[in-house]
């Protein structure tokens, strides 16, 4: 039977109402995880026309925390950055992203961007899912057709987020 966008909305807010510390989040990755090795859910809910780059599927009213569907048909090389002051589980569905964590290495100050380097580099498969904590550091590198799904805590439409750079990028 398919998983729906209904059930894993429902899942994820008692995972969460359950357990709102790490606990709860590693319990979402693997109710993200289920939904993408579901064909079914994935041909409904990620598609080009609907989500290329990012739609909110879902919202949920009662924690604000989002279900996001993502599709990239071309390269895409995303910047570091955090979400501000939320948390965010990404989940590929379709294609591979290289993740690399960064390290900080001078906090900004306000007027002067954070400043980060490289620490590790890992790549996300299909079925992969993988919890990004307020604060923590990243940036994705996409080279071919990708479809994901990305929670997150609170809608980033509405969350402001950090002026991060590398430091590498500054320096030169």
């Amino acid at each position: 039977m398919t998983y729906t966008l209904e059930q894993l909305g429902s899942d994820i807010r008692n995972a969460l109402k359950s357990d709102p510390g790490l606990g709860g989040k590693q319990a979402v990755c693997k109710l993200v995880s289920k939904a993408l090795v579901d064909h079914d859910f994935v041909a409904k809910h990620l598609t080009a026309d609907q989500c290329k780059p990012r739609k909110v599927l879902y919202e949920d009213p009662e924690l604000g925390f989002c279900i996001c569907g993502h599709v990239y048909e071309k390269p895409a090389h995303g910047e570091p950055h955090d979400h501000g002051s939320s948390w965010a589980i990404y989940g590929l569905a379709v294609g591979d992203t290289e993740m690399t964590d960064w390290r900080i290495v001078k906090k900004g100050d306000g007027t002067n961007p954070t400043l980060v380097e490289p620490e590790k580099s890992y790549v996300l498969r299909p079925g992969d899912a993988h919890f990004y904590d307020v604060g923590v550091v990243h940036s994705p590198k996409r080279d071919t057709l990708t479809k994901l799904i990305r929670i997150e805590g609170a809608n980033l439409d509405h969350v402001k987020r950090s002026n991060i750079k590398a430091a590498s990028k500054v320096a030169a």
